[in-house]
């Protein structure tokens, strides 16, 4: 197994990624990640990690056909070759729903729970004036029923992430928020 090191992880997503959006929505993830490993008691560096992963391929096989051509299959073949863990992968390969891979692990179940979120959060801080300052669970709410806003947040996935995960909804998004507002610089806020 390769050691858990952010830098080569960071190398790893700058060789495969130059959409400057995509590292950010990556970026975002990281920072949730991390912020629930330290809630829960995990492995910060795994989950942060892993969230830091997720897409690495998928600006170069972004997979239109839902199959094991694409990602997040290249990206799982390759990070294996690596010798990142398999827990990871496990979770890497369970927050694309096409692959209908159950997510059993509380990795897994939190990756996806925060992918799609990350998304409609940074869309939020995109177009208020104050960015993600003072941003609140209830906007949130209030823009996951737009569905013409941030269109390409599949709002369902947002849903089923809270359910499998077993938290407060609004706790959630507070975490997600937080965790953000604490990386805002790097998101480019």
């Amino acid at each position: 197994m390769t050691t858990l090191d952010r830098d080569a992880a960071m190398a790893l997503v700058r060789e495969y990624t130059e959409s400057d959006r995509l590292i950010k929505h990556m970026l975002a993830v990281e920072a949730a990640m991390r912020a629930y490993a330290d809630r829960g008691g995990y492995d910060a560096d795994l989950w942060g990690l892993t969230g830091l992963l997720h897409d690495f391929d998928y600006e170069r096989w972004p997979n239109d056909a839902m199959d094991e051509t694409g990602h997040p299959y290249t990206g799982i073949a390759i990070l294996r070759e690596k010798g990142y863990p398999e827990e990871m992968l496990d979770a890497i390969l369970g927050h694309a729903p096409y692959a209908n891979h159950a997510r059993t692990t509380p990795l897994a179940q939190t990756l996806f729970a925060v992918d799609e979120l990350s998304g409609l959060i940074m869309a939020m801080g995109y177009v208020r004036p104050n960015n993600l300052d003072d941003l609140k669970p209830k906007s949130v709410k209030k823009k996951l029923k737009d569905k013409a806003f941030a269109p390409g947040v599949n709002r369902e996935d947002v849903r089923i992430g809270i359910e499998e995960m077993g938290v407060d909804e609004s706790d959630h998004y507070m975490v997600v928020i937080e965790a953000m507002q604490g990386i805002a610089e790097e998101l480019g806020f």
